[in-house]
Order: structure tokens, then C-alpha cells, then sequence
């Protein structure tokens, strides 16, 4: 079952994400998980961290996996 993230913005930089869904602890991490190839989005290994997510995207990273989608408030 994928999570479902919500963002205002047009997009969210792939690093950004997996910060602000608490699945690494901070930004080395992240650039770390993305390069090491451990990070897919839209079903293919993604290794550009500044690779930007838009509605509709999603992301799967150690098992666990995410959807953007738009946050209307």
C-alpha cells in the first residue's frame, strides 16, 4: 500500500521527500540512499536526488512506498 504525501508546491526534489516522509534522518542520507541506487520512482532506480516529484509520482525506498499528491487546503 502506498502512502499518499501532499505537497502545495508544483514539485518536491526527490531528496527533499524522503526527509519530509521521516524515511532517512537528513539530507547525507538521502544523497547516500540515491546514489547508492536504493531509491525508485515511477517504478525505475532513480539516482538524481534533485530529480523533481510532481502529483502522481511515486517513490519507493527500503520497503516502503510513496504517492504525491496535491494538498488543496
Amino acid at each position: 500500500m502506498m502512502e499518499q504525501i501532499a505537497i502545495k508546491t508544483e514539485y518536491i526534489k526527490l531528496d527533499a521527500l524522503l526527509k519530509f516522509a521521516a524515511l532517512v534522518a537528513s539530507g547525507g542520507e538521502a544523497k547516500e540512499a540515491v546514489a547508492s541506487g536504493l531509491v525508485f520512482v515511477n517504478g525505475e532506480v532513480c539516482t538524481m536526488r534533485g530529480k523533481k516529484l510532481r502529483v502522481g509520482d511515486s517513490v519507493v525506498f527500503n520497503g516502503k512506498g510513496l504517492v504525491i499528491t496535491a494538498d488543496e487546503s
